[in-house]
């Protein structure tokens, strides 16, 4: 990000850049300039002293609180100074980030296209005449306006996805409860998630490492699974991406198609496999967020305020609060009922595919298009992102190229809850192969950041059969909390053969290279590994090509009788031979 030139100079940078820019409807609420640069100093004084974001500026959506700074949600009578960091800011501080301001957001967090705030709409950082995208507007604004190397915004339903569409940029929307919400003005709070915006994957995954983790004061929080990690992950050997079914595809222009098309051939260039599935029961969801019981659910975070206090509201929020009133709770019970069965279809889904990747968005409105159609505008921006937090999924909105007047359109890969590591991944790898800019800033999109090894309390283990990727035993590798890190190919000097549903590795005089996977397992998941590995298998070092390593290995006496298939190269080869 902007460590390299030091907290001084990314404070000073950040600050100028903010002069230059020039948008009055940007920041609801500065941090003083002589308070960041006081910060930055400080920071320089101490050194690093091991916080991962160490002088990065980043700003807040202004529904978050920040101790000291005002918090009005984009109203202005609701303002209130907080008195203390929401977790969110306070693990940002303590990882070294320094704090520019707040900015502005479609009110009450209830939009999706970035103007429905009595302070204005931040400039689109891309097209000024296009919306900036809601209701993280600011967010995603300074970001693309490369003003802060982060922000922080909140999706409800799709908030930290579409204004990265709107402004190319990355936005991640992590599993429900993984980052707290607490210190955040709930939209919908049983589904409102605490979003990251950054020019890369990478960086978006920096963030997200710092944010993770339980806070035993939120009743929404809940801890990852064991092995869990927000980066280091790989792209899969077998990547299987879903796609939606053609008649499910919609977009605004004949460019919007071409460009969704464009970013499935570039996911077919990394070796996916893609497969198209009807998400006909996923889009039918999405249409009862904006019309069944979540409306009610917002209204309820702001009863008083639709009640008694309805002049405070925004003329289009209004309306969407005071319908939640007319909502019956004896129909809420069909929605929850809607969202059991939807879940039902997304785990078996997601049973058979790693990825589902859809359009961002059909398309980006102009402000002159919400103008004339307001409301009808927002819900198709929400098209493909209302479902994904009512189904418990994770995502991650990616750049996916320019139309041929100029204007953005994004990608998103969705995945089961706490997948981030993979989302990743997959998304840096895709994101750098489309070859775009970043934001509106000018600077080419960088390399993916290569996978990492194996972490503290894990240890590699090379897999040379079933339980490699998409192979039938390789669940009993994930529900230990494996990873994968890499394909590798033991050296010379070993001999495979075949038994029946899995193969034996033993060393001898072989020529052949034999292909495998490493992944990385969590220490305490060694054992139970081995405990489901049947005689004659077992476990010991084999030498790789890129060093030794744990793996599977055979016992030479249960083998006799069974077929060498050395000459192959590998259980994969012998698997398509047959």
């Amino acid at each position: 990000m902007a460590r390299d030139r030091g907290p001084e100079a990314a404070a000073r940078a950040a600050l100028d850049r903010i002069e230059a820019w020039a948008d009055p409807a940007l920041f609801l609420h500065r941090v003083p300039e002589a308070a960041v640069m006081a910060e930055a100093a400080r920071l320089a004084a101490e050194g690093p002293m091991g916080r991962p974001l160490y002088g990065i500026p980043y700003v807040v959506k202004d529904n978050i609180d920040a101790a000291g700074l005002p918090t009005t949600a984009a109203c202005p009578d609701f303002a209130r100074v907080a008195e203390a960091d929401a977790p969110t800011v306070a693990r940002l501080r303590a990882a070294g980030a320094i704090l520019l301001g707040k900015v502005n957001l479609d009110q009450f967090a209830t939009g999706l296209v970035g103007v429905r705030s009595p302070y204005g709409t931040p400039r689109n950082a891309v097209d000024a005449a296009c919306v900036p995208g809601g209701s993280s507007s600011g967010s995603a604004s300074a970001v693309a306006a490369g003003i802060a190397a982060f922000s922080l915004g909140t999706d409800t339903a799709g908030s930290g996805r579409v204004p990265a569409a709107f402004q190319n940029i990355v936005g991640l929307k992590p599993s429900l409860g993984l980052v707290p919400t607490r210190g955040v003005v709930p939209a919908c709070r049983s589904l409102d998630a605490v979003s990251v915006f950054a020019l890369t994957a990478a960086q978006a995954g920096a963030v997200l490492a710092v944010l993770a983790g339980p806070d035993a004061a939120d009743p929404y929080s809940r801890a990852a699974p064991a092995g869990w990690r927000a980066t280091g992950g790989a792209v899969p050997p077998a990547l299987r991406v879903a796609v939606p079914e053609e008649a499910e595809l919609l977009f605004d222009t004949p460019d919007d198609a071409a460009l969704f098309r464009a970013a499935l051939a570039r996911l077919e260039g990394m070796g996916a496999v893609l497969e198209r599935v009807s998400i006909a029961p996923f889009l039918a969801l999405a249409r009862r967020l904006y019309d069944g019981a979540w409306v009610a659910e917002r209204t309820a975070a702001l009863r008083d305020w639709v009640e008694n206090r309805p002049a405070s509201l925004h003329p289009v929020t209004r309306t969407i609060l005071e319908g939640g009133l007319a909502r019956r709770t004896v129909d809420a019970f069909d929605d929850f009922h809607a969202v059991a069965e939807a879940r039902l279809l997304s785990r078996a889904l997601f049973a058979r595919a790693d990825l589902l990747a859809v359009p961002t968005a059909p398309g980006i409105p102009t402000l002159a298009d919400l103008a004339a159609e307001p409301v009808a505008a927002n819900s198709r921006c929400g098209t493909y992102t209302n479902f994904v937090n009512l189904l418990d999924l994770s995502a991650l909105a990616l750049p996916a190229g320019f139309r041929g007047d100029g204007r953005p359109a994004g990608v998103t890969l969705i995945g089961p809850a706490f997948a981030e590591a993979r989302l990743l991944a997959v998304g840096g790898a895709l994101h750098h192969a489309a070859g775009l800019p970043l934001g509106a800033t000018g600077e080419p999109t960088p390399p993916p950041e290569a996978g990492a090894g194996a972490g503290a309390g894990e240890i590699p283990l090379f897999c040379i059969g079933a339980h490699m990727a998409g192979l039938p035993l390789n669940g009993q590798v994930t529900a230990l909390g494996g990873r994968f890190l890499r394909r590798d190919r033991a050296a010379p000097g070993y001999r495979l053969y075949a038994l029946g549903n899995r193969p034996g590795l033993i060393r001898g005089e072989g020529e052949a290279a034999i292909e495998g996977e490493v992944w990385a397992l969590p220490a305490a998941g060694i054992g139970p590994l081995l405990a489901q590995v049947p005689p004659p298998l077992g476990f010991g070092t084999v030498a790789l090509e890129s060093g030794p390593c744990l793996g599977f290995l055979a016992e030479p006496a249960g083998l006799v009788g069974a077929p060498e298939i050395t000459a192959l190269g590998g259980w994969r080869a012998y698997l398509a031979s047959r």
